[in-house]
C-alpha cells in the first residue's frame, strides 16, 4: 500500500506534468473545441485509460529486468534518468506555444474514445516516460515494488481521466483562456521542466 507522503508527491508530480502542454492535452483540448463538450470528454478519457498499458508494461519490464539483471536495471534507471532530464531541457526550452487544431469529420462518441486509447497507447514516448517516472516513487522495503508501480499507475490514470475529462468539459473557457494569457503555456512549460530535470538527476545519481 502506498504511504501517504507517497501518494500525495506522486500525484503533485502527475497533475503538474498532466496540466502541462503536450499532444494529449492539446488534442483533447482541439477536439473539445471543434467537435463539443461530451466529445472532448470520451476522447480524454480514453487518452487517459491508454495510460493502463503502459503501466502493465512498466511493472512487467521493470520488474523482469529486476529479476534478471541488477546491471541491468542500473543501465535502465540511468537512461531513463537521462530521458527525463532530456525531457525537462526540452520543456525549459519551450516558447509554451499551443496550437489547436480543428478535427473536420464527425465521429461517434465510441470512435472517439477508442481513438484516444490508440493514441496514447502506441506513443513510444508514453511507455520511455511511464518506465523512467514510476520506479522514482517506489519505495524499497514498502511491499512488493511491482504492485507499488501499479497502484502509481492506476493513480496517474484516474487524475489524468479527471483532468482531461475536465479539459474537455471547460474547453471553450479554456482555449479562450489560453489565447488572451499566452505565457501560460510557458510557465507550466517550466514548472514541468525543473520537475523532470530533478527526477532525472535522482535517478541517475541514486544508488
Amino acid at each position: 500500500m502506498l504511504s501517504i507522503e507517497q501518494f500525495l508527491g506522486f500525484l503533485a508530480a502527475a497533475v503538474l506534468i498532466t496540466a502541462s502542454p503536450g499532444p494529449d492535452n492539446l488534442m483533447v483540448l482541439s477536439m473539445g473545441l471543434s467537435k463539443g463538450r461530451r466529445q472532448g470528454m470520451v476522447f480524454g478519457l480514453g487518452c487517459a485509460l491508454g495510460c493502463l498499458s503502459h503501466t502493465v508494461l512498466a511493472v512487467i519490464g521493470v520488474s523482469a529486468l529486476v529479476a534478471a539483471s541488477p546491471v541491468a536495471f542500473t543501465a535502465l534507471k540511468v537512461c531513463g534518468g537521462l530521458y527525463l532530464i532530456w525531457m525537462g531541457v526540452k520543456a525549459l526550452r519551450s516558447s509554451g506555444a499551443m496550437r489547436l487544431d480543428r478535427a473536420p469529420q464527425e465521429e461517434s462518441l465510441r470512435r472517439l474514445f477508442f481513438k484516444g486509447v490508440f493514441a496514447n497507447a502506441i506513443n513510444p514516448k508514453v511507455v520511455l516516460f511511464f518506465l523512467s517516472f514510476l520506479p522514482q516513487f517506489v519505495v524499497a522495503g514498502r511491499g512488493d515494488e511491482s504492485l507499488q508501480m501499479a497502484q502509481l499507475g492506476l493513480l496517474f490514470t484516474a487524475q489524468a481521466a479527471l483532468l482531461f475529462g475536465l479539459l474537455g468539459y471547460f474547453s471553450g473557457a479554456i482555449g479562450r483562456w489560453i489565447s488572451q494569457r499566452p505565457r501560460a503555456g510557458l510557465w507550466l512549460d517550466r514548472l514541468a521542466g525543473t520537475v523532470f530535470v530533478g527526477l532525472g538527476l535522482k535517478l541517475v545519481i541514486a544508488r
